[in-house]
């Protein structure tokens, strides 16, 4: 893999959707914070370098700056919103508060060519863009020249055709940006020289070779949750290194419908790979007994799951490797722009790191994808359509979805809920329209008639979530009819619910899950 493109970030809430689309026109790229070292960029060797935007102002002395590499290296550089104001700034340009500030919809004046541009927005042209700052550049690094303005910025876009910088004030990355994917793969291909032949076959040979390379003979476990994200990684990994691999399913009692049984039966029968399956059903509830506080209930499903899993790979022997799924969002929001830890990880993700006493390396294979590539990666490896499309399903299973304390007696009427909701969805087509469908048994009973008697039991919440990354969703605007036979068919066929309700409200980023 020679063609990559190092995205540095300074805290923007879009920055991942830089990655996404510099991947969808089939060029590698990582994200890393905008301290890493001058050792971390050489080694990477980009074929060209991005720079995100970010909430700082560059009027303020303390705020960050790119590191002073970015502009020696000698590989093009694209800055984008804070980037550009940050690359002004520092290579001798001046950046002031702007009197007129620019957020949301705008449109630019095309009055020079570039490079960025060609075969884009010719001279003359008008573009809708997308803008989100408060500051202006005043005036110009030396080397530099204009090539579009808008109404609150009159260097909208520069350039610096010798050194192939070029800067852009707003956001390409955005949807709202309609040719702003087609002007990042113009600085991948035009500038930067990047074939665009990264693809999902060229992933799975590179990262079996990672794989073999990493664990060199040594025994391998890996955890299997039901989920996408292991199944691949399972998969990946016994294409790696056969039966050197021992998958670990840990039967936590909290998994949607059936869900046990299709996990062992797709990997012990379909792929012959040896198996441990532990039903710890019973463990689980004990250890849930009394606990109402959603995040207590992760860390309890999370300390329980490493106790159960930690035995059974005792048990196994030899063991040296822990195979995990870790997605590159998890990656991402596990480090902040400053480097830190982010107080939005999600707490049954173990991003980087394992108890002590396990004493097991980490191998994470999925770690440099998205969530729709490792989709893609799982066709790749031959996995179940149906498998491989299956909706996100968290760490704690259905603990969460459960407000209140969890009992065999909820788990049991929430699962029986949760399978007609989804069947329903797919009998309309629907399924693969939702990034994310669930029910919810809430903490709370109502007096209903049901026929010629009266009745007191659960209400149940529906969800359904539209996302492309994962990161935001909004609500999935159903047809009546199709959450009316939801609706009757949940009240009808599952005792203990007499009334369901449709969530519509829409979810910032890090909060699809119910609570």
């Amino acid at each position: 893999m020679t063609d990559k493109i190092l995205i540095l970030d300074f805290g923007s809430q879009v920055t991942q959707l830089i990655a996404r689309r510099v991947r969808e026109n089939g060029v590698y790229c990582e994200i890393q914070p905008y301290t890493v070292t001058e050792e971390k960029i050489r080694a990477f060797a980009p074929r060209g370098i991005i720079l995100s935007g970010g909430p700082a102002s560059v009027t303020v002395a303390t705020t960050p700056r790119a590191p002073d590499i970015v502009f020696s290296l000698g590989v093009p550089v694209l800055a984008i919103c804070y980037g550009m104001q940050t690359t002004c700034a520092q290579l001798g340009g001046r950046v002031t508060l702007s009197d007129h500030q620019e957020f949301g919809r705008a449109f630019i004046d095309v009055f020079g060519e570039c490079r960025l541009f060609e075969g884009l927005w010719p001279k003359g042209a008008r573009e809708q863009v997308w803008m989100s700052h408060g500051d202006k550049v005043d005036a110009l690094p030396p080397g530099f020249r204009p090539v579009a303005s808008s109404d609150g910025a009159p260097f909208a876009a520069i350039a610096d055709d010798e050194r192939r910088i070029y800067g852009v004030l707003f956001h390409p990355e955005v949807v709202h940006t309609p040719q702003g994917s087609l002007l990042l793969k113009n600085f991948t291909h035009k500038v930067c020289g990047c074939s665009g032949d990264w693809s999902m076959a060229a992933f799975r040979a590179q990262a079996i070779g990672h794989i073999r390379a990493q664990v060199k003979g040594g025994r391998v476990v890996c955890g299997l949750s039901g989920g996408v994200d292991s199944a691949v990684a399972a998969a990946l990994l016994h294409e790696a290194i056969g039966d050197a691999l021992t998958c670990i399913f840990v039967d936590t009692g909290l998994l949607r419908l059936g869900e046990a049984d299709q996990v062992v039966s797709l990997f012990r029968g379909h792929y012959n790979i040896p198996l441990v399956h532990r039903d710890a059903s019973d463990l689980f509830l004990a250890k849930l007994a009394g606990i109402t506080d959603p995040e207590q209930k992760r860390k309890a499903i999370g300390a329980t799951f490493i106790d159960v899993f930690d035995e059974e790979a005792h048990r196994i022997g030899g063991v040296e490797f822990l195979a995990q799924g870790t997605l590159y969002p998890d990656v991402i929001e596990s480090v902040s722009a400053t480097g830190g830890p982010s107080v939005t990880i999600k707490s049954h993700h173990n991003v980087g790191g394992l108890p002590a006493r396990m004493k097991l390396a980490l191998v994470e294979p999925l770690r440099e994808l998205f969530k729709d590539e490792v989709r893609a990666l799982g066709r790749e490896l031959g996995l179940p359509e149906d498998f491989v499309d299956r909706h996100p399903f968290p760490g704690p299973g259905l603990a969460i979805r459960i407000p209140g304390e969890v009992t065999r007696d909820k788990l049991d009427i929430l699962r029986k809920a949760d399978a007609v909701f989804l069947e329903e969805i797919r009998n309309a087509g629907l399924y693969d329209a939702i990034w994310q469908a669930f029910a919810v048994l809430l903490p709370v009973r109502t007096v209903g008639v049901m026929g010629d008697a009266r009745s007191y039991e659960f209400v149940c919440a529906l969800r359904a979530v539209t996302s492309t990354d994962g990161m935001t969703a909004d609500y999935y605007p159903f047809p009546h009819e199709i959450l009316g036979r939801a609706a009757t068919r949940i009240i009808n066929e599952v005792r203990g619910i007499n009334r369901v309700v449709y969530d519509i409200t829409s979810k910032p980023p890090g909060t699809i899950e119910w609570e």
